[in-house]
């Protein structure tokens, strides 16, 4: 029997009407108008496009939103300027600079110096400290997602053996930690894979939730995973070109195979991905609420 499909597309369309409804509460009730910044430098057409993305999202839900594109050679300096002049507009909430910068801008001090409070990816380290001990800030967007996917699918997690495979700063290590936390959609044993693992087929066939956010193409097969499982599949690879000429693409699973062992599964695309921008709208409208005092 095939899997059950857990659609990312259907999920952020229920939050984002979420979203909607709790941002003109604020704007009827309080006169707090959640306010969001992207800042893009250079013409990475994958950037603009995210970018393009978040702000069109932003518009549909009522958020304020600003973009700034600045040249590739914008030096770092004139960067950090920018990051300093919204860290203290009352406008904005939430300040996201979108990644990858150009080589000469060092990645790490422009996130760092981004106000932890307007930290809406949730990468600066203070909010990825916060999350480590479990206190309130911006979850990072990706991780978020995959949480309220696996939550709003109905699946139990407490107890749960969770196998993630991949242990990026983004999504494997803080979606790991999340897992394993004493809270709502965690207090599971949660195993972390990686390239150095040895026997990786060892651990994912143990998995009762299998979270896979390595990078490479259809890299977990129907044979590395036990019946039942339920599967979220973090990767998007183009693995080539469709006719009308559209990247074709294809998760880190072996999607065709694996979902007529699982119990559930997502999509690529339409799974983890829309997730993603809808969380960064959820981050913002919390720091709204924070700044206003609401929350």
């Amino acid at each position: 029997m095939s899997a059950k499909i857990i659609s990312g597309t259907e999920t952020a369309k229920v939050i984002r009407e979420e979203l909607k409804a709790e941002v003109a509460e604020l704007v009827e009730k309080h006169n707090v108008v959640p306010g969001l910044v992207t800042i893009l430098v250079g013409e990475d057409p994958a950037s603009q496009s995210y970018v393009a993305a978040k702000n069109k999202t932003a518009h549909a839900l009522g958020i304020h939103s600003e973009q700034v594109t600045l040249d590739a050679d914008t030096s770092e300096a004139d960067l950090l300027a920018l990051v300093d002049k919204y860290n203290n507009d009352e406008k904005i909430h939430g300040i996201l600079v979108q990644l990858p910068l150009p080589k000469h801008i060092d990645e790490a001090k422009v996130l760092y110096a981004i106000d932890p409070d307007k930290d809406v990816d949730g990468f600066h380290p203070v909010n990825v400290g916060k999350m480590v001990i479990g206190e309130q800030c911006f979850l990072p967007c990706t991780p978020h997602g995959v949480l309220e996917l696996i939550q709003r699918a109905g699946v139990e997690t407490s107890g749960a053996e969770v196998v993630v495979v991949g242990r990026s700063n983004i999504v494997g290590k803080p979606v790991a930690n999340l897992m394993l936390q004493k809270r709502d959609g965690g207090n599971a044993t949660v195993t972390l894979c990686h390239t150095r693992t040895k026997d990786m087929e060892f651990h994912t066939k143990r998995a009762d939730i299998l979270i896979v956010a390595a990078g490479v193409a259809n890299m977990i097969k129907a044979d590395q995973v036990k019946d039942g499982v339920v599967v979220i599949d973090v990767g998007v690879n183009r693995v080539g070109v469709t006719d009308s000429g559209k990247a074709k693409l294809a998760g880190d699973v072996d999607f065709d195979s694996v979902k007529e062992k699982a119990a559930a599964i997502t999509p690529v695309p339409g799974g983890v991905g829309p997730m993603t921008i809808t969380m960064l709208m959820k981050n913002t409208v919390q720091s709204a609420r924070q700044f206003a005092g609401l929350a």
